[in-house]
């Protein structure tokens, strides 16, 4: 029989409560800090480096791991872990749960296909350099150092704390990487520090140049309309069940789905069984595109006759989901494991930030000049951080998403996961033979490029 005043039976709920009010002192912290306000640091970055204070200085104190005592049931850390994990596939599920109202025309599509094609080939340069610098740290500098570890920087920079962690886990229990859970989600906060910093310091140069007047984060406010909130045939807010209610149930049944199709894939793939479960949020919204495509074939036969998804609401949870994405997997950082790679670690963030932010400064010339800077810092603010992190960034000078550089952002995931499924693969292959690895990830790139810059490279042959 359970005992009610058990730790066994708060220690989850605790953890929860834990990473909520970290969130909430953090957002404190930033309306009362001018440097934070102005820092664009996103507010789940924030509480997580909160909470990894905390655990720094109780475990200098008491020698334990804060999230690993009896008051979160002596097992946090892994709680973390697995909030990291499912937290980064229900966002993306409750996004690809939306539905698009705008049309596409040949110039819409091109430049939407064009936005996914460079998170490719940024995820590349990334990797590429992520893994010279690895393999060079393993051969000449760090003993017993994993060489591949590397390749875990797209992770952490171009996908955020979840992907990084997955990955990392793979390599940790596959092929022994000591500590790859917590050196991707590491890299991981190196990358939203990135967009943070490098976003202001971006801002503070156009704001020089005269090409912004100003800004301010309270610019940044979002105003919504009662059309937004609630379009016209669907369920009543609060009706025998409240519509985010039916929104939930609508993503966890869902991600239900994406769960039967990676334990059948495990079931008839079994040696890629750790590899299937890594890409559950490509799964789920592939369950998503499944449930939306039911739905819509429902309606038109008339069988449902009302709408049951909102856009307004499965923002909100898919915000949700990633802010407590964040969150958990800073807090979740083992520092003691990685006291062998921070100068290793510090140097790949300062790489990947600098070569992310002059070729996604590139592209942005080169194929957006409608609205170069408006693309520039939400393509950077998401390959550093996470689409969220684009958005804050994009709005310091877009505030009303009058450019396409927002739906761009929104869309360029369906080309961006179809040319990305490859390099996630080959990932995995890795570990195994490195320099192989290393030299299929510049073929990649520039086979990416070709793709990217088509237009000019025939375009000046065919002059030629």
């Amino acid at each position: 029989m359970s005992n009610f005043w058990d730790y066994s039976n708060w220690g989850t709920i605790n953890i929860v409560a834990v990473l909520l009010l970290s969130l909430i002192v953090a957002t404190i912290l930033k309306n009362l800090i001018p440097i934070l306000h102005k820092s664009l640091i996103p507010t789940s970055v924030l509480g997580g480096f909160i909470l990894l204070i905390i655990a720094g200085i109780y475990k200098t104190v008491t020698g334990q791991f804060f999230f690993d005592t009896a008051f979160f049931n002596g097992q946090g850390t892994a709680v973390l872990e697995t909030i990291t994990y499912h937290a980064l596939a229900l966002g993306f599920t409750a996004s690809a749960l939306k539905t698009s109202k705008n049309k596409m025309n040949k110039q819409r599509t091109m430049e939407i296909f064009d936005s996914g094609v460079t998170t490719v080939a940024t995820y590349l340069v990334q990797a590429i350099l992520g893994m010279g610098i690895t393999m060079i740290a393993a051969a000449l500098i760090i003993d017993n150092f994993f060489p591949a570890a590397g390749i875990l920087v797209p992770f952490g920079f171009g996908q955020g704390s979840g992907q990084a962690m997955n990955f990392g886990g793979i390599f940790e229990a596959d092929f022994g990487f000591n500590g790859g859970k917590s050196f991707g989600l590491t890299i991981a906060a190196l990358g939203f520090l990135s967009a943070a910093f490098g976003g202001v310091i971006h801002l503070n140069i156009l704001k020089k140049r005269g090409v912004v007047t100003a800004f301010d984060t309270s610019s940044s406010i979002e105003k919504v309309t009662a059309e937004e909130i609630e379009e016209a045939n669907e369920i009543p807010m609060q009706g025998s069940m409240d519509k985010m209610t039916v929104q939930v149930g609508f993503i966890c049944g869902t991600y239900l789905l994406a769960y039967a199709m990676m334990f059948v894939l495990g079931i008839l793939v079994p040696g890629f069984k750790s590899t299937i479960y890594g890409f559950n949020f490509i799964l789920g919204v592939l369950a998503a595109v499944m449930v939306k495509a039911v739905l819509n074939l429902l309606n038109k036969k008339s069988i449902v006759k009302r709408g049951y998804l909102n856009n307004f609401l499965l923002t909100r949870c898919s915000n949700f989901f990633f802010d407590i994405m964040i969150v958990a997997g800073i807090a979740a950082i083992r520092l003691s494991v990685l006291e062998k790679y921070w100068g290793i670690m510090l140097v790949l963030g300062v790489v990947a930030a600098f070569a992310t932010y002059f070729y996604v400064r590139f592209v942005s010339k080169k194929l957006f000049p409608a609205y170069v800077e408006e693309q520039f810092l939400a393509m950077y603010g998401m390959l550093t951080g996470t689409a969220s992190t684009g958005v804050i960034l994009l709005r310091e000078i877009d505030a009303n998403f009058d450019t396409p550089a927002a739906d761009n952002l929104v869309y360029q995931t369906f080309p961006a996961i179809a040319f990305g499924f490859p390099m996630m693969l080959l990932a995995t292959f890795a570990p195994k033979n490195p320099v192989v690895c290393l030299i299929i990830l510049i073929a990649f790139f520039a086979v990416m490029n070709i793709i990217l810059f088509r237009r000019q490279i025939f375009k000046r042959k065919k002059k030629a």
